[in-house]
């Protein structure tokens, strides 16, 4: 099943975001090569493709897990969390209904 991944930054995360960011993306490569991610991204703080100092608000992932657990365990194993750049953690499941 697929799972949306929601978290939020913490105020003035940005340069914690980009110290972690390597570790983070090695573990989002892991789920594009098996083929379970959807889509992933993060969220600007602006209206920008690149926000510059004003960072991030937080970051989108959407994957096919076994369970809402073990895409919990997943989520809560990120360098964004386990570091601290993530204030807030929500992971629900998701019907892809389009396209």
């Amino acid at each position: 099943m697929l799972y949306i991944i929601i978290g939020r930054d913490k105020t003035n995360s940005l340069s914690d975001r980009l110290a972690v960011r390597p570790l983070h993306l090695q573990r989002i490569e892991a789920l594009l090569s098996s083929g379970r991610l959807i889509i992933g991204g993060p969220m600007p703080a602006i209206d920008s493709d690149n926000p510059g100092e004003a960072g991030f608000l937080g970051s989108v992932i959407i994957a096919e897990f076994e369970s809402l657990e073990a895409a919990t365990d997943w989520a809560k194993a990120d360098p964004y969390y386990t570091e601290g750049v993530f204030e807030s953690l929500e992971v629900q499941p998701f019907k892809q209904v389009l396209p």
